[in-house]
């Protein structure tokens, strides 16, 4: 794949604050060709934004390479057609098949080398629950969009948050906290760990890469008084991964394991549930944040927040994770071509 090829955002949801991020990031990007990308959306609505902002009205293109050549003065655009239209923070199920057709399309580009990857705006998935939406989120949407191709290490889906400070992958996702503990199982560690492990060789270029395995229980259990977890599922995932030359801990207690001087002993945090990862990671950088999927044939990222229908169309929505996340899918693609 030509290293130069530009990447492809996705609308997002239109009401969303997706639209005005995307405009604020091309104004940030549009010097720096090797950061090129189009957007699969509305050309109504984006002229209205890039219109709002002072920015020219965006050019219609017919395939995902021309960008490059008009991305210092226009943005891009590979135009769809909204089901019904937007008013901006009034999210509605009606533009479900268009927020879901943005991200299929995308898919589609980059499963025929005609991108680098994609770079997806946040969706809100209670509208797309109402538009029948039957996955989880994006992560599992774009699994099975890319299922029947392979992938460059160990097949995923896997989310990964990443900022410069750290990294954290998660064994279960959208669940829970009582489903999710019920959800782990060795061999669901097992799966994840290896995904995580190429992915950091692969995407991101670390040759000896070392995990941290968090625990599930307080203390790591406190050797069985709170909870054996540890002792029947964890660790014994860990030694088989360790049997297979991946360099990975035993459970190690959340509370002690994300602080500056613990971050500097992994390159990766393999975390049992949603929260007990990304609470630290945001924390630690909530607007450089860029959530990952590891284990596609494509490469993808996304910001970290959400659609802020609270604040959409007032100007005010900050562009950084948009753009700390395009700046990580160029760098996971250069990796991937070597």
């Amino acid at each position: 794949m030509n290293a130069f090829r530009p990447l492809i955002l996705t609308l997002g949801d239109p009401a969303g604050v997706g639209p005005e991020i995307t405009v604020k990031a091309w104004s940030a990007l549009r010097d720096n060709p090797k950061l090129s990308f189009t957007l699969v959306g509305p050309y109504d609505l984006m002229a209205r934004k890039l219109n709002e902002m002072g920015q020219p009205a965006p050019r219609i293109i017919e395939t995902p390479e021309m960008a490059r050549s008009m991305f210092g003065t226009a943005l891009p655009l590979l135009p769809m057609k909204l089901n019904q239209d937007v008013e901006d923070g009034r999210p509605t199920p009606v533009n479900g098949t268009v927020v879901t057709g943005s991200i299929e399309r995308a898919v589609k580009h980059c499963l025929a080398g005609e991108a680098e990857g994609i770079v997806t705006n946040p969706i809100s998935k209670d509208i797309l629950y109402q538009a029948n939406f039957k996955y989880p989120g994006h992560t599992e949407y774009l699994g099975m969009l890319t299922q029947d191709h392979q992938a460059p290490y160990a097949h995923g889906p896997l989310m990964m948050l990443a900022n410069s400070e750290l990294r954290v992958a998660l064994v279960t996702v959208h669940q829970s906290v009582e489903q999710a503990a019920l959800s782990v199982t060795e061999d669901k560690i097992i799966r994840h760990a290896r995904i995580l492990h190429g992915a950091l060789i692969h995407d991101l270029g670390i040759d000896n890469p070392r995990i941290a395995l968090a625990a599930l229980n307080p203390h790591a259990g406190e050797n069985g008084a709170m909870g054996d977890t540890e002792i029947t599922i964890i660790n014994p995932a860990a030694a088989k991964l360790r049997a297979e030359g991946i360099d990975i801990s035993d459970a190690m207690p959340p509370d002690t394991m994300f602080h500056k001087e613990a971050r500097a002993k992994y390159d990766a945090a393999l975390c049992m549930y949603h929260d007990q990862g990304l609470i630290p990671v945001k924390t630690i950088d909530f607007h450089g944040t860029v959530n990952v999927t590891m284990g596609l044939p494509i490469v993808r990222t996304s910001p970290d927040h959400g659609t802020a229908f609270d604040i959409a169309g007032q100007n005010i929505a900050r562009p950084d994770s948009l753009i700390a996340a395009i700046k990580l899918a160029r760098q996971i693609a250069d990796t991937r071509n070597g």
